[in-house]
């Protein structure tokens, strides 16, 4: 365990959250596990829906490693289970089921990407399919008897769903109930979860309760919008930050970000402290700095974190000479043609796109240049005897000898 006072440790655990429910409990939590110098038992729960995280699912796993960093143990469960059923929070209709084997797949990627930001050495990873599934139809009785119908539809998005006359499918119930139960099963302590997770997450502190056990105290941190600054991030917007994103790329969509959001980004992917935050938020109130100069910053900071200092550095000096000085990278990847070849297929084969029809919609977007040369034809041959610069978007180059 940590040395830290509870000052200390709350402190830390109090920047970038939206609430603590009860904060009188969790303080007392902290002071308990100092006193008998034993952690708490912190779970964050993550459905793979999809294989990819992004810094959006980050703000709460760097919270989780601030738990860690005092000596708390981190509990990551990867709802497998519970994906298949599909979360119902926030959706105005029902979520189309997905297999447990898909769930299994995505979730292949998930352990490997949240320990960039988590440490091993005081982490649990389970899935909640080894209980979840092993329940019998009497087992999901007892726990759907432990939750009434009014309560369900005090959750404001069935609320509406109901009273719109759309339909709520039974098993969308079981979602709080499945993900509640989790923390039955763990006896977890603490919950993160974002803002529109804490139904899910009182439930929990229900079934505790409704089994003998102390209820978890709940805390969540506010949802982060993508890079367009208006929708949640994730990759069906089209507008996220993803973990395993390369230096240079994850440093070109920070600068991308609205200038309205360049607070809020510190706040929630950086380890910026209240004094620094303070001070930023009054230099651009002020007008006295350039936002672009701050979001500067802001990109070397969120790069620093998942790769290093240097290669933030590295990155805005080659976004500089790509983007203010317009040079070609001097490090771009090369590939060799001894045939005549179809464009389209030079891009799918090298990873420039992960598909035809991606490569089609680059091609109409404009977004596809040879020696900067605008495209419209993705299915024009590149000849064997020509050295090109093939670019596609703005970070993407080939060249082909």
């Amino acid at each position: 365990m940590s040395k830290a006072t509870l000052n200390e440790q709350m402190d830390v655990i109090s920047v970038g959250i939206e609430e603590v429910v009860p904060q009188e409990q969790l303080e007392k939590q902290i002071s308990t596990s100092i006193k008998d110098n034993k952690p708490l038992r912190v779970k964050l729960g993550c459905d793979p829906s999809r294989p990819d995280l992004h810094i959006g699912h980050a703000v709460l796993l760097r919270k989780l490693r601030q738990f860690q960093d005092f000596g708390h143990t981190a509990v990551l469960i990867i709802g497998d289970f519970t994906a298949m059923i599909g979360d119902p929070t926030g959706k105005n209709k029902t979520r189309p089921q997905i297999t447990l084997e898909e769930t299994k797949a995505n979730a292949k990627t998930y352990i490997d990407q949240a320990t960039i930001i988590l440490n091993k050495d005081n982490l649990e990873v389970v899935y909640n399919s080894d209980w979840l599934d092993k329940l019998n139809f009497g087992d999901v009785i007892k726990i759907a008897s432990k939750y009434t119908v009014a309560q369900m539809l005090e959750r404001d998005d069935f609320t509406k769903r109901y009273s719109s006359g759309k339909p709520i499918s039974l098993h969308e119930f079981l979602y709080p109930l499945a993900q509640g139960y989790d923390s039955v099963v763990i006896k977890s302590d603490i919950e993160l979860g974002g803002t529109d997770q804490k139904f899910n997450l009182l439930v929990g502190r229900a079934l505790q309760k409704e089994y003998g056990q102390k209820p978890q105290s709940i805390i969540t941190a506010p949802l982060l919008e993508g890079t367009d600054g208006v929708e949640k991030m994730s990759k069906s917007n089209d507008n996220y930050i993803a973990l395993t994103d390369s230096a240079d790329d994850m440093y070109g969509k920070v600068l991308s970000i609205p200038d309205t959001m360049i607070l809020k980004y510190f706040e929630f992917c950086t380890n910026i402290r209240d004094d620094e935050l303070l001070n930023y938020k009054s230099q651009l109130e002020s007008g006295k700095v350039n936002p672009r100069d701050t979001k500067r910053q802001l990109a070397r900071d969120v790069v620093a974190i998942y790769h290093s200092s240097e290669k933030a550095i590295a990155a805005e000096q080659n976004f500089d000479k790509l983007f203010i000085k317009k040079d070609i990278p001097d490090d771009i990847p090369e590939c060799i043609l001894s045939e005549s070849t179809k464009l389209i297929d030079v891009m799918v084969s090298n990873g420039m796109v992960s598909s035809n029809g991606e490569a089609r919609r680059m091609i109409k977007q404009g977004a596809v240049k040879l020696n900067d040369e605008k495209i419209s034809d993705g299915f024009i041959n590149v000849d064997s005897g020509n050295n090109l610069i093939l670019k596609v978007g703005k970070r993407r180059f080939l060249k082909i000898k």
